[in-house]
Formats: structure tokens, C-alpha cells, sequence
């Protein structure tokens, strides 16, 4: 595991493999780092093909520096976009598991030249202003209103609930991307979306297409699926929808 330092002394914990590109940039989701099952995969599949893969930690979550708590999209971004310029080199492919997906939006709007193509797991943009809008229940709000956090249940056993801050959900709307314009992301793009995601409904997943300006967008829907999208045959998915963009890299590279 490396490490590198932002401006301000923080430190993003990050692992990097050399190889032939378009490299593949993993970018995990909300609470979520990247030992994570999907992250894990990528990088033998990477290995394996002696491709360039490269996967972090934002602020506050796993190796890396920060109180997860104080962290917003924002901050989030920047950490993906810092990493994305220091660590990578050449073309890269974005793949993006929940709040991930949202976050690779960003990345490919701010450094579109160098992005050959996208794949959404579970994509999540804007899961902050559902929150605020109609995800917490009163006794949440007035915890927020009191204390500026309050904690919503992690829907999976092995996990525990999730700190939500006044400053995300604030911070966040100044990131939504589903209710602007068009959203100009001209590369291909799959997104991935389990029908039984409990977390984000895979209509998520159409709207977004919907707003892309790309004429490349494929939805794959999975009928059985939850919102990790990491069984056996979620991830050897995953590796075919990867195959397959990176053959047609000579037409869109």
C-alpha cells in the first residue's frame, strides 16, 4: 500500500499496478474502501492481463487519513480527480460501485481527454438530495437539526450504520448531476443495476442514461441483484462488460 499526500497533509492510502493501458481506475462507494470484493477482483483481472489498474481510499475511509464523518463529495471528488492526475498514466477506463458512480461522473467531466470509457455498479448520483428529500425519518432530521449528524441503518448484516452529516447532504446538492442539463459524458458507458437493490432503485440507472449525452449507453439489469453486485456471477459480469469495452478501444480510443 502507497501513499499519497494532498495539500493539506491528508494522506489518500492508494495501490497502483503498472501495465499496458487503457488502465482501469476503481472507485468504491459511500463507506466502502477498496478491499472490497469488486476491488479485489479488478485487481487480479488486471494482473492477470498485465493491465494498469489503480485503487484508493477517499478521505476518511479505510487506509486513508480523515475522519469519515467530516467528509463530503466534494472532498471525495478532489481526492478522485488528485489520484486520477498523480497516480494513473495514459487512458484510463472508470469503474464506479454505488457512490462511486457518482463520483466518476466528476472525474470524467474534469478530465474527459483521458477517459476512454465508464461502467457504473449500482451508479448513485445525487443519493444525497434523496436523502434529504424523502430518506430519513423525523427523528433523523431533528438529530441533524440538534447535532448537525445523525446515523441511518447499513442494510447489510456485517456492517454498521452510517454517520450522515449536515455538511454532506448541503454540500452535495452543489454536486447533482440528474436534475441539470445533459449530463456531456461522450464515451461509452455501461451501467450495471441489480433489480433487488434495496440502497439505489435501478431506475437510477435509465434516468442517468437518460441524461448522458453519449449515443454509447448500455443498461444491464440484473434480475436477482442486490446493490453490492459481488457474487461469483456479478463479478465475472463485470469482467466481460470490461472485455468487451476494451475491444472496441481502437474505435473509440
Amino acid at each position: 500500500m502507497k501513499m499519497l499526500s494532498r495539500s493539506d497533509d491528508a494522506t489518500i492510502a492508494y495501490e497502483h499496478v503498472p501495465g499496458v493501458g487503457p488502465g482501469i481506475v476503481f472507485l468504491s462507494g459511500f463507506n466502502s474502501n477498496m478491499q472490497g470484493d469488486k476491488a479485489l477482483y479488478l485487481d487480479q483481472w488486471c494482473r492477470e492481463q498485465g493491465r494498469q489498474f489503480t485503487r484508493f481510499d477517499y478521505f476518511g475511509h479505510g487506509s486513508s487519513s480523515g475522519d469519515f464523518a467530516e467528509g463530503t463529495l466534494g472532498r471525495w471528488i478532489e481526492d478522485a480527480i488528485h489520484v486520477f492526475d498523480e497516480v494513473t498514466d495514459g487512458p484510463q477506463l472508470l469503474v464506479g460501485s454505488s457512490m462511486g458512480g457518482w463520483i466518476m461522473l466528476h472525474v470524467a467531466l474534469a478530465r474527459s481527454e483521458r477517459v476512454r470509457a465508464l461502467v457504473g455498479i449500482a451508479a448513485a448520483p445525487d443519493f444525497t438530495r434523496g436523502l434529504a428529500e424523502h430518506g430519513l425519518s423525523p427523528e433523523q432530521k431533528l438529530q441533524l437539526e440538534l447535532s448537525g449528524l445523525c446515523f441511518i441503518d447499513n442494510c447489510y448484516d456485517d456492517g454498521e450504520p452510517y454517520p450522515i452529516s449536515q455538511q454532506l447532504l448541503e454540500e452535495g446538492a452543489g454536486h447533482c448531476l440528474l436534475a441539470g442539463e445533459d449530463i456531456a459524458i461522450p464515451q461509452p458507458v455501461r451501467l450495471l443495476h441489480g433489480q433487488c437493490d434495496g440502497d439505489i432503485p435501478w431506475r437510477t440507472s435509465l434516468k442517468l442514461a437518460e441524461k448522458l449525452t453519449s449515443t454509447d449507453v448500455e443498461v444491464h439489469l440484473v434480475k436477482d441483484g442486490d446493490h453490492r453486485l459481488s457474487r461469483p456471477g456479478d463479478l465475472a459480469r463485470l469482467g466481460r462488460t470490461l472485455q468487451a469495452l476494451l475491444g472496441q478501444e481502437s474505435v473509440h480510443g
